[in-house]
């Protein structure tokens, strides 16, 4: 397993969620580092404006992905260039709907909450198929998103750019093993 990973995959993930955005077709609203306002106030428990959200460190945006994110995803004990994968999916569509991904991908039941049967099934799957089974239906589900025309060749190059890096995160794990 990768706990010690989150680093490394919080890198890969910035590499896309950038700075500050506030598009008027992101139905996330003003954005920094991939946090929203509402995940940002969520975080800090107060409502916040879009300068506080313009003004988010990356310290508390890590301090937020790894709470609301790698630990919902269980990311410590996912294997490595899966944790990878699984983490991206979870920051770019939300936790559920990654956890849900990974167990559909496993041929496990779907509930969105990843656990001991998740954890087995992980167990015997083959990293690298399961990453590119990762990500084959990542692509099908935001190709079927309506905001897919404004945003799909940026989804499309992020899919493929964590792909290969989640891969070979995967590659050297194993070949660590050898």
């Amino acid at each position: 397993m990768a706990a010690a990973n989150f680093e490394k995959c919080l890198a890969l993930t910035l590499l896309y969620e950038g700075g500050y955005v506030d598009h008027p077709a992101d139905p996330g609203g003003a954005t920094n580092l991939g946090i929203t306002r509402r995940t940002l106030a969520a975080y800090r428990g107060r409502v916040v404006t879009k300068a506080e959200v313009r003004q988010l460190s990356r310290t508390e945006a890590a301090q937020i992905y790894r709470r609301n994110y790698w630990n919902t995803v269980r990311g410590d004990d996912l294997p490595a260039g899966v944790d990878a994968a699984v983490f991206d999916h979870a920051v770019n569509s939300g936790p559920g709907a990654a956890a849900r991904m990974l167990q559909a991908s496993l041929g496990v039941k779907a509930d969105g909450a990843i656990g001991r049967t998740t954890l087995a099934a992980l167990g015997v799957a083959e990293p690298q198929a399961l990453i590119r089974e990762l990500m084959r239906r990542r692509r099908g589900f935001l190709q079927r998103l309506k905001t897919f025309a404004i945003f799909g060749r940026g989804w499309t190059r992020r899919i493929q750019a964590i792909e290969k890096s989640s891969l070979a995160l995967a590659s050297k794990k194993n070949a660590a093993k050898a």
